[in-house]
């Protein structure tokens, strides 16, 4: 699928190229096996060559990204609720919903921000957020976030590859090693914080 996608990116001119982006990166939110950073990175490669701008990338990048997010959410939200919760309870136990409505009230949007950094992961984010209807100000706001930061980083990498798309490669598979690395250790900070605090004693 990646070749193939690469391949169609290359024939395509710079305006063309642009809107490409834009519909791409939202694809990963309805299809998670969708490799959107091979394929955004390669996008943000062919721009670069074409001097085109990093900024309209990373714009155009992360809107993509957050609006298809936003469709998820609502579809879910209004459609899809009951679908999911039979899922939820399906992998998670009877208790699963209130379980990740828990860890939802500890953890606020920390926990649906630190998710968007793992592929495949992030876009079972916005249905999930959905099916729980939580607010959805702050679920946009991390995921937004969290798009920001990720699509600023893969652009950086696209425009200083220059014209070698092997060493942008490698950039990509080191900084999905670490973001997963990271997310892990944020997720174990936070529990190891709770734990810590769940066992103090209550003041009088």
């Amino acid at each position: 699928m990646l070749e193939t996608l690469t391949t169609w990116l290359g024939q395509l001119p710079l305006g063309t190229l642009y809107v490409a982006i834009i519909g791409l990166s939202a694809f990963e939110n309805f299809f998670p096996p969708f490799p959107s950073d091979g394929v955004i990175a390669f996008g943000s490669f062919l721009v670069a060559r074409a001097k085109g701008s990093p900024l309209t990338v990373w714009l155009l990048g992360m809107i993509g990204n957050v609006g298809g997010a936003v469709v998820m959410y609502a579809l879910s939200r209004k459609y899809g609720a009951e679908t999911f919760k039979r899922r939820l309870e399906k992998f998670g136990g009877p208790t699963a919903e209130k379980k990740m409505q828990d860890l939802y009230a500890k953890y606020g949007v920390g926990a649906l921000f630190v998710s968007r950094f793992l592929p495949g992961v992030r876009a079972i984010v916005p249905p999930f957020a959905g099916a729980m209807k939580l607010p959805a100000g702050r679920v946009i706001f991390a995921i937004a976030s969290a798009a920001a930061l990720w699509f600023g980083f893969i652009t950086f990498l696209a425009f200083r590859a220059g014209d070698n798309w092997e060493l942008l490669q490698s950039y990509l598979v080191r900084s999905g090693k670490a973001a997963g690395i990271i997310a892990v250790a944020i997720t174990a900070l936070a529990v190891g914080v709770w734990l810590v605090r769940r066992r103090q004693p209550k003041s009088e």
